[in-house]
């Protein structure tokens, strides 16, 4: 009896390795943070990481990012370990990319492109999917260079006489357009979403912003009952939603929006303030934190970085301090020696040095939930009454 040969028809997920410049003056604890979240974000794209590799510099080298020994070290680490891609934490320029590409041989990302995968494979709607292009053949066309070096070469021919166009002239021109089609469709698809917010009635709108992976997503299902996409990835919610919510005899709209990140593409953001226009259009945010993760408060300036550039930081906020059931107290050196700053501490603290309200819970476990109802009712209320003082909500 013939044996029966049996194949695993199983996509492998792509092995990658990170790499990193530490500059002058940033900690190599923190450094090191980045390159956790780079290591999140090769996972999210559905990559695996086998190796990370850092180098001390004064500024990033010029032609290969890193210097000649550190690119050797990582040529070797390729080859005997078969690394599908090398995906490096800061965005590179198009000769940087060309030269690494040659001395590696293997697929180079940065941090800009693995974020582009991401949003492109996460986009849903006609408008998620237009503004991710826009942003890719944004980024895509000043590298141009590194795609079309085996073509650039005249064509000729009957009716081609003459200086003729080069392959990447041509591709260049091909893009340009593509990107003014897109831009023209997206203007006409941000036409359409002003005019459904127009048509929203009477109704104060809040916003849910944050780093991404806090919980907003959880906290939008919690309060409006909707079925919103939760998942442990970054940017697993990339379109808006918006859905009406009653609180008591208040009616308010609350959109959940995408999640913020640092070194976030400058082109990215230009492409998605259409989105972010339920932000910058928004009464009321919501500001979602992490508390149980070690740095959230990096995570809180970033998101306010986020905001100012679309000129969204003077509203009316209230920050929620999310996952309360896994904050871990740490330790903290003080004027009396090391104290551990218990959640308590934390709360009171904030609370002293910020105006805005905050409040703390656990969106899974459902903690203090009745409370953050009633303090986002509050601030509702208020608002309304002042812009809509004869409207008798539902009484």
């Amino acid at each position: 009896m013939a044996k029966i040969k049996i194949y695993d028809t199983a996509i492998k997920p792509e092995t990658a390795i990170l790499v990193s410049v530490i500059p002058q003056g940033l900690a190599e604890t923190k450094a090191h943070e980045y390159l956790e979240e780079l290591e999140f974000l090769v996972q999210t794209a559905g990559g695996i990481t086998k190796g990370i590799f850092t180098q001390k510099l004064a500024y990033p080298d010029r032609a290969t990012f890193v210097g000649s020994g550190k690119l050797e070290e990582i040529q070797a680490f390729v080859i005997a370990e078969e690394i599908d891609m090398v995906v490096f934490d800061d965005e590179l320029s198009p000769s940087q990319l060309r030269n690494i590409e040659r001395e590696l041989k293997v697929k180079i990302l940065d941090r800009s492109n693995l974020i582009l995968d991401i949003f492109a494979s996460h986009a849903k709607t006609a408008q998620a999917k237009t503004q991710v292009e826009l942003a890719q053949l944004q980024y895509l066309l000043p590298r141009l260079t590194r795609m079309w070096t085996h073509l650039e070469r005249q064509r000729g021919g009957i009716g081609m006489r003459g200086p003729g166009e080069s392959q990447i002239e041509t591709d260049r021109r091909i893009i340009l357009n593509k990107i003014s089609v897109f831009k023209d469709r997206l203007e006409s698809i941000d036409k359409q979403n002003e005019t459904q917010r127009k048509n929203r009635g009477d109704m104060i709108r809040v916003a849910l912003v944050g780093y991404t992976n806090v919980g907003k997503s959880t906290i939008m299902n919690m309060i409006s009952k909707s079925d919103v996409l939760i998942e442990n990835k970054l940017f697993a919610t990339l379109d808006t939603t918006v859905r009406k919510v009653v609180i008591d005899n208040l009616p308010f709209l609350l959109s959940d929006t995408v999640g913020f990140i640092r070194k976030l593409p400058h082109h990215l953001v230009e492409c998605f303030k259409s989105t972010l226009d339920e932000v910058r259009e928004a009464d009321v945010l919501i500001h979602v934190v992490d508390i149980s993760h070690p740095n959230f408060e990096d995570h809180i300036q970033a998101v306010n970085e986020t905001l100012k550039d679309i000129d969204a930081l003077d509203k009316p906020v209230i920050t929620v301090f999310n996952k309360i059931d896994s904050f871990v107290p740490t330790m903290e050196e003080g004027e009396e020696g090391e104290k551990i700053i218990t959640l308590e501490d934390f709360e009171n603290s904030w609370m002293a040095k910020n105006a805005d309200p905050a409040i703390f819970i656990s969106a899974t476990n459902k903690t203090n939930l009745e409370e953050f109802k009633q303090k986002l009712y509050e601030i509702i209320v208020e608002m309304h009454n002042v812009r809509y003082p004869y409207n008798n909500l539902l009484y």
